[in-house]
């Protein structure tokens, strides 16, 4: 099973929702998860890097893939397993945040969203997944969808 993650650039950190998020990352692990998409761009995005990272500790089999945007980003080799760069070089470089996103929702299994508002990035995103019909688990208070 493969699990990518959507979240806003900026989240207001808590013990609770690391809590939140491992505890639902752990539990997608033991449904069969095995790969895990990362973006690599904002708080929520580190933070689930680091949740996995964490968890690859104790499942070793578990794979952390950081899903780079542009072709010459580099990447902290301690966090991800190894970096991929999606079939989008003929995106114009304004959209290939956008088309790495949902080049990596098409291809999970399930989305682990942090989306509380109903406009930017993360939502658009969380909107094409729905649209594809995957499975979304949204761990943030309030949330937008």
């Amino acid at each position: 099973m493969i699990v990518t993650f959507c979240g806003h650039g900026e989240i207001t950190y808590s013990e609770e929702i690391r809590k939140i998020l491992y505890n639902t990352v752990e539990e997608l692990i033991n449904q069969g998860a095995d790969e895990f998409l990362l973006g690599g761009y904002g708080s929520f995005d580190l933070l689930a890097a680091k949740t996995v990272k964490i968890l690859k500790e104790k499942y070793p089999h578990i794979k952390s893939i950081l899903i780079i945007p542009y072709i010459n980003r580099d990447f902290d080799a301690d966090i991800y397993d190894c970096s991929e760069y999606p079939p989008i070089e003929n995106v114009p470089k304004r959209f290939a945040i956008l088309k790495r996103n949902e080049w990596m929702a098409r291809k999970a299994d399930v989305v682990v969203a942090y989306v509380q508002y109903d406009w930017g990035g993360a939502v658009k995103t969380l909107e094409y997944a729905i649209r594809k019909k995957k499975r979304i688990i949204n761990i943030a208070p309030q949330a937008a969808i």
